[in-house]
């Protein structure tokens, strides 16, 4: 039997298979070509050496460690990973991590100030937007662009306002109602009475 080619993975043997493989970050990378990258990500200057084709999502979960910004569909789908660039809202599953050069990145780490919620994060716990909560960072930083541009939308407006973002837990009904209290908060206003109250 010939001797396996050092340059191939030994499938037969996990050990020798380049952790890169598995999507994860690589214990070494192979000589390619870098490029560095420097942007202001939740107020703070960042930079790094990535790989031309690197996502901006991976950039940020992964060199940053900034693990609220979520992977779902890495189609543009689900909108889990969505992110702010210059103020809008991105799915950074979308953006390769060197179109971000110079720009200013929110996560949902970065939205609330100090030490107090967002009012959309506000309004998601008091109106229990979420169940298994894997949509909600990147459901709550659509929310939170829409309330910048349109501190009182509809409940049409805000379904439309979070469209992008996909949610296979709690129907939206829930969501809708948190995004109309974060409102309410923004406007300086008393959010109206949750369902379970208006029910007695």
């Amino acid at each position: 039997m010939s001797e396996l080619d050092p340059d191939i993975p030994n499938f037969a043997d996990t050990t020798s298979i380049p952790f890169d493989m598995f999507r994860g970050v690589p214990s070494s990378r192979p000589k390619g070509v870098f490029m560095n990258v420097s942007m202001t990500v939740n107020g703070n200057p960042v930079s790094g050496d990535v790989e031309p084709r690197t996502l901006l999502v991976h950039f940020i979960r992964e060199n940053l460690h900034l693990t609220g910004t979520h992977v779902g569909c890495e189609t543009g789908y689900c909108g889990a990973c969505t992110v702010h660039l210059d103020g809008k809202p991105v799915k950074s599953c979308t953006v390769f991590a060197v179109q971000a050069e110079g720009a200013t990145i929110t996560t949902i780490e970065g939205l609330a100030s100090n030490g107090e919620l967002h009012p959309v994060q506000e309004g998601f716990w008091e109106r229990h937007g979420l169940q298994c909560g894997y949509c909600t960072p990147g459901m709550i930083m659509s929310a939170a662009a829409l309330l910048t541009e349109n501190p009182n939308p509809t409940e049409d407006e805000i379904r439309h306002g979070i469209e992008g973002n996909l949610c296979r837990c709690t129907g939206y009904h829930n969501i809708v109602k948190a995004v109309e209290y974060a409102g309410a908060r923004i406007r300086g206003e008393e959010p109206p009475a949750p369902d379970w109250e208006e029910a007695h």
